[in-house]
């Protein structure tokens, strides 16, 4: 056997050459700082190693548990990702069929290039643009609004400044850069759908709304279980970068999230423990949901499974 598999390698060298930097990278950056976790479990101060430090076992585990954040960090966490995920997550399968039902090819190409570019705007310009956008005094949507409210004899609003405002526009922005991106595997997939079948449904007089739903989104149903599973492995993944460049401190319990939570105590107040720690039970409670979602499904479905 162990013939036979150095053998194929030799064969396919190349191609072994071809996905090692992505292996290296992962072992590097994925799996090395995995031995890093243990000081969640100590009081790990600078310049000591990981062996050296004082072992205090879920100390740190109970004193986030216990803090006036944890309920604030974890609600403000779920309720962006459970809203994210409702909304962004079918709008890139919508997209994707109704682009299979164009049919002029230069229009179509047109369509998907203009809702793949926002996906090349980095965070940073992202966030610029919201923020400008929305300002309440020289922003096309802030503007708008206030003049609508305007109208109707209610007072000018920085929705910036509103805590309840701050997951819609986080989630929204969202939206509008990674829609277009995210229907990719969707439009991908759907060149799986045999034409003659199309073809057949509307001979016996099926109309476009009811080939996409009868025959082109059975074939999306596999790729879309997968992207679910991915997607309940992240719930509480909320990226750091966009939340913290869009909060100020007139919205800071609004929208405080685990992962800002960590940056601030952890980089920014030296509690490096404590932060390992709370990022740890981030990691198990996603793992968790990830291996839950998968076994829901394996019983619905094996074969829509990822194990």
């Amino acid at each position: 056997m162990k013939k036979i598999r150095w053998k194929n390698i030799r064969r396919n060298w190349m191609l072994y050459l071809f996905v090692l930097p992505t292996v290296i990278y992962y072992i590097l950056f994925q799996y090395m700082p995995i031995y890093g976790v243990q000081i969640a479990f100590q009081n790990y101060r600078v310049g000591e190693t990981f062996g050296q430090s004082e072992w205090v076992g879920f100390t740190h585990f109970k004193r986030f548990f216990e803090s006036m954040w944890f309920e604030t960090v974890l609600k403000n966490t779920l309720s962006i990702s459970l809203l994210n995920l409702a909304i962004s997550f079918p709008l890139p399968i919508l997209l994707a069929l109704l682009l299979n039902e164009i049919q002029n090819m230069k229009f179509r190409k047109l369509v998907q290039t203009i809702s793949y570019a926002p996906h090349f705007i980095s965070t940073v310009v992202l966030c610029g643009v919201v923020t400008m956008f929305m300002s309440p005094s020289t922003g096309v949507i802030g503007m708008g609004i206030n003049s609508v409210r305007g109208m109707m004899g209610l007072s000018s609003v920085n929705y910036l400044s509103r805590g309840s405002a701050f997951k819609w526009i986080y989630v929204l922005s969202g939206v509008w850069q990674g829609t277009g991106w995210a229907s990719v595997i969707y439009f991908a997939a759907l060149s799986g759908v045999d034409p003659q079948l199309v073809e057949a449904a509307k001979v016996d007089g099926a109309n476009k709304l009811q080939c996409m739903w009868h025959i082109n989104l059975p074939v999306l149903v596999p790729t879309i279980v997968i992207q679910l599973i991915l997607q309940s492995g992240k719930i509480l993944s909320v990226g750091y970068e966009k939340v913290f460049l869009l909060q100020n401190d007139t919205i800071i319990r609004s929208s405080e999230v685990i992962s800002t939570y960590v940056y601030r105590v952890g980089l920014q107040g030296g509690q490096y423990s404590f932060s390992a720690a709370v990022g740890l039970f981030n990691s198990v409670v996603n793992a968790a949901m990830l291996i839950l979602v998968n076994s829901i499904t394996r019983k619905l479905n094996r074969s829509n499974s990822l194990w």
